[in-house]
């Protein structure tokens, strides 16, 4: 894999959600073991600051993540917009594969907007600390919802 690309996750008042820290630690194990030379954090500015690109850059440097590695995507608030704005990033670094984190109930509309803007990712999920039975019925209930947006959005961004 060419990058690790850090799919956004809310920032709370007191500091990185627990899904934030999460996929972002996760990401920093995988940069430790070799999976990519680079990691793309992803995620503007939420409801509390600093963005999540921001807070997850943070993360990744406290893990010893050096801070020429990280790339971060600071104005995306969806998943598709968190893929298609880190794209021109990819192809600074002319990255042609990611590795894709993001939590088991989200990997497969992450997987279906990577494909769509043609992108060759593999999808790499943490383990959960809890069931996500909740978020992985939310999920299942929006993917065809967002498999219709998919089809209004243009490729190449």
């Amino acid at each position: 894999m060419d990058a690790i690309l850090i799919l956004g996750a809310a920032v709370w008042e007191n500091g990185p959600s627990p899904t934030l820290l999460r996929r972002t630690r996760h990401a920093a194990k995988a940069w430790h073991a070799g999976a990519a030379p680079y990691v793309i954090p992803c995620g503007g500015m939420g409801q509390h600051p600093p963005s999540e690109a921001a807070m997850m850059a943070q993360i990744l440097q406290d893990a010893g993540v050096p801070p020429e590695a990280i790339m971060p995507e600071a104005t995306s608030t969806t998943t598709l917009e968190n893929i298609r704005n880190a794209l021109p990033i990819l192809a600074d670094l002319n990255a042609q594969s990611v590795l894709i984190v993001t939590d088991r109930y989200h990997a497969r509309r992450a997987a279906m907007v990577a494909r769509h803007f043609r992108l060759t990712a593999k999808v790499d999920c943490p383990a959960p600390e809890r069931p996500q039975i909740k978020a992985h019925l939310r999920e299942w209930a929006a993917l065809p919802f967002y498999a219709a947006k998919l089809r209004k959005t243009p490729r190449d961004g």
